[in-house]
């Protein structure tokens, strides 16, 4: 953990470079990012963050992937506004129970503790929006992956779109062109789709989400792996039964879900397809194989680049990430 820290201490981003990756990542110009926010107004939120963060992988390695698919899915929803913690009121419907996200997302009590402890020490500074996009960065970290220094300054939406997040969160079915096309939709290219589809080096899956792999018989399939999968999920009662995303380093953050794809083990259909469905996108995941270090570079890059979707310009700090103040 002091190793871990002193890293998070001595990696800056100069103001310079701060600025320009907000300017060619679409941020927000009346809710710029920078490096550096917290440092007078609430010096220890990084800290925090990762002290909670670390605690919950601990006990459940599972829980850093949970982190770091929470704040994906809050940033393809009208951009990184922390709209995916609401919950339902009796002005809107949250987006806690679109289908990408119900009985799915995790973690929600995880941001609890980080927001309880950061308002009692600064309160009302620390956006849930930031805590969101440092878990999953710290979240990476912890699980062996690499280090980027956070952009902070994003502020917390007021209201949720069910409807968004139904429509703009690519699903595990997706082919390439759709993959593509929910990407582009926000900002994001074809490689940086390819680089953080990557996260899908930790975490798991339940048997509905790639039940169509079950059922292939194609010849270009790994028809042993194929085998293991429908005999993990032949139960009747499979909608809770979970498999690894990546079954041969299912908690350490690398570059073996590429690996696997590779060899016809990608779990979801939207993960084999980045090999089957597209010479552009196998040419990227055969170069990630290669050299890791070009997959954990890319990898930084695109979570700067989509964490700095759209911040709403009338945002707030909320007190509470579940309501609005």
């Amino acid at each position: 953990m002091q190793i871990v820290l002193l890293c998070l201490m001595i990696l800056k981003l100069t103001p310079a470079f701060a600025a320009t990756v907000n300017d060619a990542y679409g941020g927000d110009p009346g809710c710029a990012l920078g490096s550096g926010i917290y440092r007078h107004t609430c010096p220890e939120a990084e800290a925090i963050i990762f002290y909670w963060v670390e605690q919950a992988v601990a006990e459940d390695s599972r829980m850093a992937a949970s982190l770091l698919r929470l704040h994906f899915h809050d940033c393809f929803v009208n951009g990184c506004d922390a709209s995916v913690l609401l919950d339902d009121t009796q002005d809107f419907v949250g987006e806690k129970t679109a289908g990408p996200n119900l009985n799915s997302l995790r973690g929600f009590e995880v941001i609890d503790k980080i927001k309880s402890e950061l308002e009692l020490l600064c309160p009302q500074t620390v956006s849930c929006a930031d805590i969101l996009a440092t878990a999953a960065r710290d979240s990476v970290l912890l699980s062996g992956g690499p280090i980027w220094e956070m952009q902070m300054g994003r502020k917390d939406s007021i209201t949720a779109s069910k409807d968004a997040a139904n429509s703009n969160i690519p699903g595990p079915n997706s082919t390439v062109d759709v993959l593509v096309a929910k990407f582009e939709n926000v900002g994001l290219t074809l490689k940086d789709m390819v680089a953080l589809s990557g996260a899908h080096t930790i975490g798991k899956a339940r048997c509905t989400t790639f039940s169509s792999r079950l059922q292939s018989s194609s010849d270009s399939e790994n028809i042993d792996f194929i085998a293991s999968l429908q005999q993990l999920c032949s139960g009747l009662d499979n909608g809770n039964i979970v498999a690894h995303l990546d079954l041969a380093t299912p908690a350490t953050f690398d570059n073996q879900y590429f690996v696997n794809l590779l060899s016809g083990e990608g779990l979801l259909p939207s993960d084999q397809t980045l090999v089957n469905g597209n010479d552009q996108t196998r040419q990227i995941v055969e170069n990630y194989v290669e050299n890791p270090l070009a997959f954990f570079e890319d990898f930084k890059h695109s979570m700067l680049k989509m964490g700095s979707l759209g911040s709403p310009s009338n945002g707030q700090i909320r007190r509470d990430c579940r309501t609005v103040n």
